[in-house]
């Protein structure tokens, strides 16, 4: 199946904020919808391959910069207020509510990638979705990181961060090849919840003073890599029990068993990988 050519499109958030986004439409009817949830500091062009192929498989999709990231700079990144929290309180519900507008009556999916999957609890409209999928998704906890990659996480996380943002007002994570340069408070928060347990947990009552992970009770599914540093296994079951009323399922990948070098924390979404994205769109199927 073909699909119609990419279009930008910007999406007004409830605070004015304005986002820049791509929709991905089926030239047939879409049977469902599905918005991407990005990771911290990660462009939206990074999925392009994989929404590509969702589209081609009949789906809408929604692909997005959050404020502070790649288009959705206003100004510049050392004038962005964002954090973690208007990521998940802000900007993923209107990316939601855009994909609504754009394709209506069809059940909503959303597939998350790291901090994409892990703020859709702050989402007020994250009822409206049937169903989630996640990559690399968990609480990121320093205490559960492998020995072998424990010093860099530390470095970055309780070094690199605080001197960047002293030094430049924001976090130049693109010089130790971190994605895009982060909003200050955004990495601030990152840093917090990573040395914290269950990730935005350690932000309730204080960062976060309204969520809806407690009242989440749609299917899910976890995938992840076992060459992540990230996202191990112990981190990933970490981040589910922030949902205490979800089901989820498990799905740990061995680079090995499907015949590609890495996959670690990002090459999900790569071409290498592309053989491994039926596991999403097959997940996804079972609910519509």
């Amino acid at each position: 199946m073909s699909t119609a050519k990419p279009n930008d499109i910007t999406v007004t958030c409830k605070d004015s904020m304005r986002l820049s986004a791509t929709l991905f439409t089926p030239r047939q009817p879409a049977k469902a919808a599905i918005m991407i949830g990005p990771a911290t500091g990660i462009k939206r062009q990074f999925y392009s391959a994989f929404a590509t192929y969702l589209c081609k498989q009949g789906f809408g999709v929604i692909t997005f910069d959050n404020r502070g990231i790649g288009g959705s700079v206003k100004g510049s990144v050392k004038q962005s207020d964002a954090s973690l929290v208007t990521w998940g309180e802000q900007d993923m519900p209107a990316v939601l509510e855009t994909l609504k507008i754009h394709f209506p009556n069809v059940p909503y999916f959303l597939v998350g990638h790291s901090a994409g999957g892990q703020l859709l609890g702050l989402m007020h409209n994250v009822h409206d979705l049937t169903a989630f999928c996640n990559f690399g998704s968990s609480s990121g906890s320093l205490r559960n990181m492998r020995k072998s990659y424990l010093l860099k996480a530390h470095f970055f996380m309780n070094f690199y961060i605080p001197v960047s943002n002293l030094l430049f007002g924001h976090t130049k994570s693109q010089w130790v090849g971190m994605g895009e340069p982060l909003p200050k408070k955004v990495a601030r928060q990152w840093q917090k919840w990573c040395n914290g347990k269950g990730y935005v947990k350690t932000g309730f009552g204080s960062d976060v003073n309204q969520h809806h992970y407690d009242t989440i009770q749609m299917p899910s599914k976890w995938l992840l890599a076992n060459d992540d540093d990230i996202a191990n296994i112990h981190n990933v079951h970490d981040m589910i029990s922030v949902f205490p009323n979800m089901e989820a399922e498990v799905e740990e990948l061995d680079p090995q068993t499907y015949n590609v070098k890495e996959i670690g924390h990002m090459k999900f979404f790569s071409r290498k990988c592309q053989h491994l994205w039926p596991k999403v769109t097959d997940y996804i199927r079972q609910y519509f």
